[in-house]
C-alpha cells in the first residue's frame, strides 16, 4: 500500500469517527473506534521516545524535510521523512528510540515520487518549516503527539495536515505554512 493510501484511508477513518461522534455522541464514537490500523499505530506510538519534530531535524542532512510520519510496518513503529535534496527525492528512516538516522532510501519512481514532487512544490512556496507548523498544531490540541505532517497547496497557498494523537483519539489540523 502506497503511503498516500494509507493518509488518505487514515483522513477517511477520521472523518468517519468524528462524525460519527457529532451526530451520535461520544457513547457511539467510542464504540466505532478507530479501524484495526488506527488502533495499532495508536498503541505503538507509546513507545516512541523520538517526536516526529525530532525526525525532522535529525534528517536535515540528507536535505529538505517535505513530509513526515510515523507508521507501523511489518508490525514495527517506524518513524519516515521524505526530503529533498539537489532535485533529487529521499526516504529516510529516523530510529524512534534514538533519533539517529536509520536508513536513507531514493524515491526513484511510483507514486511516492509523485506525492514527493508535490510536497516539494507546497515546500517552495511555504514559509514555515514542518517542524514548526507541526509545534503549533499540537498547541491547539494540547497533550498530543504529532503523527504526521503532510503539505499539500490549496490552491497557490501551502498549507500541512498535521494528524495529532491525544490518548487514542485521532484528530486533523490544517496549518498554514506561508
Amino acid at each position: 500500500m502506497t503511503r498516500r493510501k494509507i493518509l488518505l484511508a487514515s483522513a477517511r477513518g477520521f472523518v468517519i469517527v468524528a462524525l460519527a461522534g457529532s451526530f451520535a455522541g461520544p457513547r457511539l464514537a467510542l464504540a466505532i473506534g478507530p479501524d484495526e490500523q488506527q488502533a495499532e499505530l495508536a498503541n505503538a506510538m507509546g513507545n516512541a521516545k523520538v517526536s516526529l519534530q525530532q525526525g525532522f531535524t535529525a534528517s536535515e542532512r540528507e536535505g529538505q524535510p517535505i513530509s513526515g510520519k510515523f507508521e507501523v510496518e511489518n508490525g514495527k513503529l517506524q518513524l519516515s521523512v521524505y526530503t529533498a535534496k539537489e532535485g533529487k527525492f529521499f526516504e529516510v528512516i529516523v530510529d524512534h528510540m534514538t533519533g539517529n538516522i536509520a536508513k536513507v532510501e531514493p524515491i526513484t519512481e511510483g507514486e511516492d515520487l509523485t506525492h514527493a514532487k508535490a510536497q516539494k512544490a507546497a515546500m517552495d512556496r511555504a514559509k514555515v518549516k514542518l517542524a514548526d507548523a507541526a509545534e503549533k498544531a499540537k498547541g491547539i490540541v494540547g497533550e498530543a503527539l504529532v503523527v504526521s505532517a503532510i503539505p499539500e497547496l490549496k490552491g497557490d497557498s501551502p498549507v500541512a495536515a498535521v494528524v495529532l494523537l491525544a490518548g487514542k483519539r485521532f484528530s486533523t489540523v490544517s496549518e498554514p505554512l506561508s
